[in-house]
């Protein structure tokens, strides 16, 4: 049952609409969350995964900014680190790329911008002696080497909702905001489900956290016309069979002074990207075309000794960047800081989010909440830099040592499922194993070390409800379960109809 009126309704189920959402509900404020699809669906399930301070956007001056994202890495490490892991990237120097003065100025400031307490600094390479070289063709000599972080993206999104939800919000995957008009100092929303039904509630604030789709939601859904604000950038990764041994990440630089990212990615697999290119057509047409393919096995060629093309691709996303458009011709000098627009009319304010980076999005949240304290001038204050996410909960943010607990508690789990549990849910994943003491118990098995156990875990607790919820945003598993496997659980679905759980219903 929908309460009549909240404190503050926020529409857009990304990463940075939950931060919003969980920050707003431990702060004592009543919340509602809706998002047209399912959580994470559109950018933040399509990001590069990566928790970092942002290395080029130093020749950009944005100083604050990778601040901010190296303090953020840092807090992230500690809040999930079950989904949150340090890597080691390896950047390759060559002839007619910038020189490397400037890299190394480049990382001392990466290195000294914000105190680091859990990762190692930058150093150089040797690549004719080092075995980060041996994958490289044999003429680059050098190489720097850095930290930043892995980040399992639609899992952080889930997360900040299931704790968002814990802390008494409503959220409501599947659930379209589909008008809003202001009325006596309140916000009149009416919300409209996948499947027809709809429901009218007011708010006293509203949030706009739609993404690509925000200046869609300020004209269509709010009747605000004026300037577009957004500009949309699509970026797009393409996924190869892993063909070198070692944990380490790779950055290339390219004759456009574009890096791309090569990382293992799922075990067995590189995940490669990303591209910058202008989108012109609506958020929802998003593909990745053949000359971003051609364009990103161009890059990895210059580098790696073993080439690649685009047969060898096996998998490929693409997502759309809601970029701030400040005007800047090149869309690799575009912004990724956020800009917040405050409407404060009548006493009911309307906050639209601009921009943003998956590194930076509970920042994001503290500032929005900042400018919205006048109007809810009893909230709480900022609490979330010191507050695991769920599952994050880790006897001192020691994954190794979680999962060899694990391992000892439950003998009988295959190896790689045991890391894999514990890697997406951590402290959680005895909830979903409950009273199981042996691999029978956890029901059907549907390939790639999913259950039957699982499936219902994730459609009960983490509003999944389709094969892509599951295979795709909560989990990788659509790497790993052939096509049969992946019809199975489908008709297993279907099977046993719409069983539509809301978690913190």
């Amino acid at each position: 049952m929908l309460k009549d009126v909240y404190d503050l309704v926020v529409i857009g189920g990304g990463i940075n609409g939950v931060g919003i959402a969980r920050d707003a509900a431990g702060r004592g404020l009543s919340v509602l969350l809706c998002e047209k699809g399912d959580l994470a669906e559109g950018t933040s399930s399509r990001s590069g995964k990566l928790i970092h301070g942002g290395l080029r956007y130093l020749e950009h001056y944005e100083f604050r900014l990778v601040r901010e994202a190296l303090k953020e890495r840092e807090v992230l490490l500690q809040a999930a680190p079950h989904i949150v892991w340090p890597m080691r990237f390896v950047l390759p120097h060559g002839g007619g790329q910038r020189p490397a003065w400037l890299l190394r100025l480049g990382l001392f400031l990466y290195d000294h911008l914000y105190l680091r307490r859990h990762l190692p600094g930058s150093r150089s390479l040797d690549l004719a002696r080092a075995p980060e070289g041996a994958p490289l063709q044999k003429h680059y000599r050098k190489a720097f080497e850095y930290s930043d972080c892995w980040v399992e993206d639609a899992r952080l999104v889930v997360l900040n909702a299931l704790d968002a939800a814990a802390r008494g919000a409503r959220v409501l995957p599947r659930t379209a905001c589909v008008a809003a008009r202001r009325e006596e100092g309140l916000w009149r929303i009416e919300l409209q489900e996948q499947g027809g039904a709809r429901h009218r509630v007011s708010a006293r604030s509203l949030v706009n956290a739609a993404g690509p789709w925000v200046d869609q939601v300020l004209a269509g859904v709010l009747g605000r016309s004026g300037p577009k604000r957004v500009r949309l950038v699509r970026g797009s990764h393409i996924v190869v069979r892993k063909h070198y041994a070692g944990s380490q990440a790779y950055l290339f630089q390219n004759d456009d002074r574009r890096v791309i990212f090569v990382n293992p990615y799922e075990g067995d697999y590189l995940l490669i990207g990303t591209t910058d290119i202008p989108h012109e057509e609506g958020p929802e047409r998003v593909e990745v075309s053949r000359a971003e393919v051609t364009y990103l096995c161009g890059v990895v060629n210059r580098w790696f000794e073993r080439q690649i093309g685009p047969e060898d691709v096996l998998y490929s996303f693409s997502g759309v960047r809601p970029l701030y458009d400040d005007s800047r011709e090149n869309p690799s000098a575009v912004t990724r800081d956020y800009v917040f627009d405050l409407e404060a009319g009548e006493g009911a304010p309307l906050l639209s989010i601009f921009g943003g980076k998956i590194t930076t999005y509970r920042k994001l949240a503290e500032a929005a909440l900042q400018r919205l304290r006048p109007f809810h001038p009893s909230m709480g204050g900022a609490w979330t830099a010191n507050v695991p996410l769920p599952g994050g909960d880790l006897p001192g943010a020691n994954f190794d040592a979680f999962l060899a607990e694990l391992r000892q508690r439950r003998p009988w789990l295959p190896e790689k499922m045991a890391h894999r549990l514990a890697r997406a849910y951590g402290t959680r994943v005895e909830e979903l194993l409950g009273g199981a003491e042996r691999m029978e118990d956890l029901g059907r098995h549907f390939g790639g070390g999913l259950t039957e156990r699982e499936v219902d875990y994730l459609r009960e607790r983490e509003w999944a409800i389709t094969a892509e919820d599951i295979l795709w945003r909560r989990s990788k598993l659509g790497m790993h379960l052939a096509p049969a496997e992946q019809a199975r659980l489908i008709e297993w679905l279907e099977a046993g109809g719409d069983r539509q759980q809301r978690a913190g219903a």
